[in-house]
């Protein structure tokens, strides 16, 4: 496979896994950021996504809205734009 292949086939599944959290809540912070976002993104970008896609939907949520502190891993400038959730669009 090629890295272009790996790269589109990665961006897919974050993708997916963004919108497909288990909370509609969920699915509108990671799903919202990934599509504010992702063009954006380098190799490190994506890992730092992919990494994120990880953790438990209620701590990344608690980091975001600013209710937990951010762990050093995951603090930075990708961070400081999901706290904005300025990509938040909830359809009525």
């Amino acid at each position: 496979m090629s890295d272009q292949a790996d790269l589109s086939t990665r961006i897919a599944r974050a993708k997916f896994r963004g919108w497909h959290r288990g909370t509609r809540e969920a699915d509108y912070m990671f799903g919202g950021f990934f599509d504010r976002y992702h063009a954006t993104w380098d190799e490190a970008g994506l890992l730092w996504f992919e990494a994120l896609l990880d953790e438990d939907d209620v701590d990344v949520m608690a980091w975001a809205l600013g209710t937990a502190p951010v762990p050093e891993k995951f603090a930075g400038p990708q961070m400081d734009a999901m706290r904005k959730l300025d990509y938040v669009d909830i359809p009525r």
